[in-house]
């Protein structure tokens, strides 16, 4: 057994039943790859297609900018500005309320909550992942419309409204990354922070979260693609009005809920006006996570290995020092 196996390692022939499973594995994995290159190329080949020649036709300056959506008047109307402004409005203050709650929350469950409570609030925080948006509507239908309705006195579909449902949606995305871009930090930097006299909170704010950062901006980019994206939850509590937005208690409508209430009735120019407004969306998300690649690309090229660490630690007691 122990001269044949010499024998195949000297002949190579052992390893051939490995190089072929190699080269197999890596030919599934090559043919993924496409599926999901090819998935995207479709989809942009579809939007743009599709939705360019009807931007075309109506005018950039006047699809982009225009005020008025009427695609039943004559002339019809095709201005998208107030969806644009409403779904701007809504996805900031979302982010406005989802990220420091959830960025608070992935501290607390990474550096100061006991493990019997984690085992309750992890679990929690993951279910609250897996409820479906129409649950998020009805729950924003049911409690936050009419809770705004009676403080307020008002119809109470809004962009507030709108705004805490969708910043309690984004919770899960944002604390899950960010506390893992927590717990990924080394813990050398905790403990230099503290070995140099800064105290437990001051070496998790000034020194944890700052070398985090990268994967903190990423929760922030997935909270703010899931907000813009979201339809369903939207149109149950913003009030659909496709006009400009007057304030936070008045009703607006966003470019998904546009598309979401439109597409089933609309043809022809009108049709192809919607799928042109999610070329828009599309552009955003694209435009969003370029701008990210371009901050976390700066901030690789200033910071690396030990003297990111030296930085962040002469940073919080230059502070300290002051």
């Amino acid at each position: 057994m122990r001269k044949q196996k010499q024998e195949n390692q000297r002949t190579g022939s052992g390893h051939f039943p490995t190089r072929c499973k190699e080269a197999v594995m890596h030919g599934v994995f090559f043919i993924c790859a496409l599926v999901s290159i090819a998935a995207v190329v479709l989809i942009c080949l579809f939007l743009f297609v599709n939705g360019i020649p009807a931007i075309g036709k109506i005018g950039i300056f006047n699809f982009l900018l225009g005020d008025n959506w009427a695609p039943t008047d004559v002339p019809a109307s095709y201005g998208i500005l107030p969806m644009i402004l409403g779904s701007v409005y809504i996805t900031g203050g979302a982010i406005l309320i989802g990220v420091p709650i959830g960025i608070l929350t992935a501290v607390f469950l990474a550096k100061y909550c006991p493990k019997r409570l984690y085992k309750i609030v992890k679990p929690a925080v993951e279910l609250l992942a897996g409820i479906p948006s129409i649950v998020y509507g009805f729950f924003g239908l049911l409690v936050i419309v009419p809770l705004i309705r009676s403080v307020f006195k008002v119809s109470g579909a809004s962009i507030l409204a709108a705004t805490l449902v969708l910043g309690i949606m984004i919770l899960p995305t944002v604390i899950g990354l960010t506390e893992s871009a927590i717990r990924a930090v080394p813990d050398s930097y905790y403990e230099g922070a503290l070995a140099l006299g800064a105290t437990h909170e001051r070496s998790i704010f000034r020194v944890v979260i700052p070398a985090a950062k990268s994967g903190i901006m990423a929760a922030v980019i997935l909270g703010i693609g899931r907000a813009i994206g979201e339809a369903m939850a939207v149109c149950m509590v913003a009030g659909n009005q496709p006009w400009m937005p007057q304030g936070i208690l008045k009703g607006v409508r966003t470019l998904t809920a546009n598309i979401v209430l439109e597409m089933g009735y609309a043809a022809d120019l009108h049709r192809e006006a919607l799928i042109a407004t999610g070329v828009v969306l599309f552009v955003f998300i694209l435009i969003i996570n370029l701008l990210f690649s371009i901050l976390k690309n700066r901030r690789e090229k200033k910071q690396d290995g030990c003297g990111r660490m030296n930085r962040l630690l002469s940073r919080l007691f230059r502070r300290k020092e002051v």
